[in-house]
C-alpha cells in the first residue's frame, strides 16, 4: 500500500474504534511512538516495537471509565508522511472527565506505519 492507502485504511478503522486491528494491520513491527512530554497518564514518552505500543494502548484503555464522544479527521498526506486530527471526550480513572484534540503524524516505510507521534495541550 501506498502512503495514501495506508492513511485511508487507518481513518476507516478508527472511525469504528478498531485500534488493534489497525495496528495488527498497518504498523510495522519495529515501529516508534511518541507522545508529549509531561502528559498525564501517558506513561513512557517513547516506546518502540508493537508488543509495547499494545501496552502503552492496553493500559490508556485501563485508564478509560467512559467514552462519551469522539472524532477523527481526514489525512493529509505528504510523501511518506500523514496526519489527521483526532478527538476524544472520555471520563478517566484519575483526571475525570476530560475532553481531548491532537494532531496524530505518521510515517510510512514499505507499506507499514513505522512512526507515530501526537501532539496535544498537556495541562
Amino acid at each position: 500500500m501506498n502512503t495514501q492507502q495506508v492513511a485511508d485504511r487507518l481513518v476507516a478503522l478508527c472511525r469504528e474504534g478498531k485500534y488493534e486491528q489497525a495496528q495488527q494491520e498497518l504498523y510495522a513491527d519495529d515501529a516508534v511512538s511518541i507522545e508529549m512530554e509531561g502528559a498525564p497518564g501517558a506513561g513512557p514518552g517513547k516506546v518502540q516495537g508493537m508488543d509495547a505500543i499494545r501496552e502503552k494502548g492496553r493500559r490508556w484503555m485501563e485508564s478509560i471509565v467512559e467514552i462519551h464522544g469522539g472524532s477523527v479527521g481526514d489525512p493529509v498526506v505528504a510523501g511518506n508522511w500523514f496526519s489527521m486530527a483526532m478527538g476524544i471526550d472520555a471520563t478517566y480513572k484519575d483526571m475525570g472527565r476530560m475532553p481531548m484534540e491532537e494532531i496524530c503524524v505518521y510515517r510510512v516505510r514499505d507499506g507499514k506505519i513505522v512512526h507515530e507521534q501526537f501532539f496535544y495541550d498537556v495541562g
